[in-house]
């Protein structure tokens, strides 16, 4: 009788992004890499089919559906790279890096392609850090 093993967290988004077109498949493992080096407190899972990136820390407790864990989830529609950042109306974005205005505090970035993702690293690693600094530990 075989035993199955189950996936890590990393293996699964590693699983993930080993089964995009490839050109697309790195852009996203150099986003992935961004956010994972921006803080050790980072962790990854997959999350609503796609990649997605939480606080691992410490936290007050609170409601799951609040989703106050969750820093980013990546929504990979048809080759479409986008950034959902669900509570990212609480960050004092004064720069216009996040986009959209939803009542339910989304915030999304957008990239394009491996130019955009560089252009915009440190944004990313600022917002990112803006959004750990508010975490009710």
């Amino acid at each position: 009788m075989a035993t199955s093993t189950k996936l890590s967290d990393l293996e699964q988004v590693s699983q993930h992004i080993a089964k995009l077109q490839p050109e697309f498949g790195k852009i996203i493992e150099a986003i992935r890499q961004i956010i994972l080096s921006t803080n050790t407190e980072i962790g990854e899972r997959i999350k609503w089919n796609n990649p997605s990136f939480y606080y691992t820390g410490e936290m007050k407790p609170f409601n799951p559906k609040e989703y106050k864990r969750e820093i980013i989830v990546l929504n990979l529609h048809k080759n479409r790279i986008m950034l959902v950042f669900p509570s990212g109306a609480k960050i004092n974005d004064i720069s216009g890096f996040l986009e959209g205005d939803y009542s339910d505090g989304r915030r999304l970035v957008i990239f394009k392609d491996m130019a955009d993702v560089k252009s915009k690293e440190q944004s990313l690693r600022n917002i990112i850090n803006q959004w750990l600094a508010l975490v009710d530990r």
